[in-house]
């Protein structure tokens, strides 16, 4: 796996100050933290912290501070803690009623249990390169697999370009993949949203988890706006997220968006989400510099970030 130099990932954590406070909301503590595991896999540190709210992940590349990446409520499983979470939830605005799912990055398995419990039928396979973080999310978070959902244990390009050679099809791609600091650099050029592509049928669907306040935030964007044209940019302000769903279908006017948001509340409010606040926010006019040069796998975040 690609990974970040200590050089990138320091530059990278200052000039992506306010989102490293993506989720300030979900990440003030209810009283004293306390460590309750701590590993170090091949990848990453794994840090496990549990208040008298909430069980918590965290990955870091160089120490054991960092942001949490996977969250959950220790009394209520089911209600998503992190904003991204909900944003990811708005795209069955979209397109609904996935039949199979391809999840990269696992963490502790928020979006696999929420997903679960929407679509009990649809096949999930989630790909996550780092056997730890399997076993830690087994252990500490309760993630099982089951005939519908499985794990595969491998770089996710490499399982993206492996399925697309076999003709395999996802009604819908998550794209939840970081590695402490941030997104591999492998998993944002366009030659993998290309791959990714032919992973789509003719109504698929690929939503993205990143940030919105990196120096990369134009780059991204042009780099998605090349691949699948116009997408849904969805920024919660105050909290640095920011959420990409492209669609292989035209994507649904604001009219059809907010109809839709009234029956999907029904099956959404158990997870704490409010699903007539997100039409609103699921915008396509850009707000990034279209001029930005698009992310290849020769034109990396690190180029981007030393010019």
């Amino acid at each position: 796996m690609k990974h970040l130099s200590f050089t990138l990932a320091f530059l990278l954590a200052c000039t992506t100050l306010a989102t490293l406070f993506a989720s300030a909301a979900a990440d003030a503590q209810s009283g004293p933290s306390r460590d309750i595991h701590h590993e170090r896999s091949l990848y990453r540190n794994i840090v496990v912290t549990e208040d008298s709210v909430r069980r918590c992940m965290r990955f870091t590349i160089t120490d054991v501070s960092g942001q949490n990446q996977s969250c959950r409520f220790l009394d209520d499983h089911d209600n998503l803690v992190f904003p991204y979470a909900k944003m990811v939830l708005s795209s069955l605005m979209v397109q609904d009623n996935p039949k199979r799912i391809l999840i990269l990055g696992l963490g502790g398995g928020t979006l696999v249990h929420t997903f679960n419990l929407l679509f009990p039928a649809a096949e999930i396979v989630i790909v996550e390169i780092d056997e730890a973080v399997v076993r830690v999310a087994r252990d500490y978070f309760d993630f099982q697999e089951n005939a519908m959902n499985k794990v595969e244990t491998a770089d996710g390009r490499v399982y993206v370009k492996r399925a697309g050679l076999r003709g395999e099809k996802f009604d819908l791609v998550i794209l939840d993949a970081f590695n402490g600091e941030y997104i591999p650099e492998h998993l944002m050029s366009s030659e993998f949203l290309e791959e990714v592509k032919l992973l789509l049928p003719e109504h698929g669907m690929v939503v993205a988890n990143t940030f919105s306040s990196s120096q990369l935030y134009d780059a991204e964007s042009a780099t998605y706006a090349a691949v699948f044209g116009d997408f849904f940019n969805i920024r919660q302000f105050g909290t640095g997220n920011r959420v990409i769903i492209a669609s292989m279908q035209p994507l649904p006017e604001p009219a059809a968006l907010a109809a839709r948001a009234v029956p999907l509340q029904v099956r959404v409010e158990r997870f704490g989400m409010n699903a007539g606040e997100y039409p609103a926010l699921m915008q396509t006019e850009p707000d990034w510099n279209q001029k930005a040069r698009i992310l290849t796998d020769q034109y990396s975040p690190a180029n981007l970030l030393n010019n």
